[in-house]
Formats: C-alpha cells, structure tokens, sequence
C-alpha cells in the first residue's frame, strides 16, 4: 500500500521545508526506516546510522531495509555516505 507521506522540518542546506513544500510517495516500510532514522537522530552527515543500527531501530529485517535504504537513495530523501567498513545514511530531505 502506498500513500503520502510528508516530510516536515527536515533540514536542506540550511532551510527548513514546511509541510505541503516537498512530498514523496513513501511506502510503509520506507515511511518506517524514516522514522527510525529520525528516532536514531541520522539528521546530518556527522550523524550517520549504518544499515544494522536502522534495521534494529525500525524493526524490519535487514536485507528489507538495504533495499528500502537504496529506493529512498534514489527518491532522494536520504543520502549514502561510503566508509571503510559499512555505509552510513543520513535524512536529507
């Protein structure tokens, strides 16, 4: 089932978007690894959250969030920082 989900008080280079300004079609499960995310406080690049940290947080297994983490990377709604040993993810709305 998919429905709208928006996304409110996320920073974006130094702005805040109200409600209504930004909107993507988020998934159920997508709308829970965001939420997650943001319980987590993965707000910023300082502030990254690896794949295990978010599955354990939104309670879904890990092989779904990798997927969800990479559809979200692509509707742009979070970013994937590479590291040495396992990426880090951060909302950037």
């Amino acid at each position: 089932m998919i429905s709208i989900f928006f996304l409110k008080n996320l920073k974006l280079k130094n702005q805040y978007l109200s409600s209504g300004e930004f909107m993507v079609e988020l998934t159920e499960d997508e709308k829970k690894v965001v939420e997650a995310m943001k319980a987590l406080g993965a707000t910023s690049e300082d502030k990254l959250k690896t794949a295990d940290h978010i599955a354990k947080a939104s309670m879904l297994p890990k092989g779904k969030v990798a997927n969800v983490l990479l559809s979200l990377t692509n509707k742009k709604v979070i970013k994937r920082v590479a590291r040495e040993k396992a990426a880090g993810y951060y909302l950037s709305a």
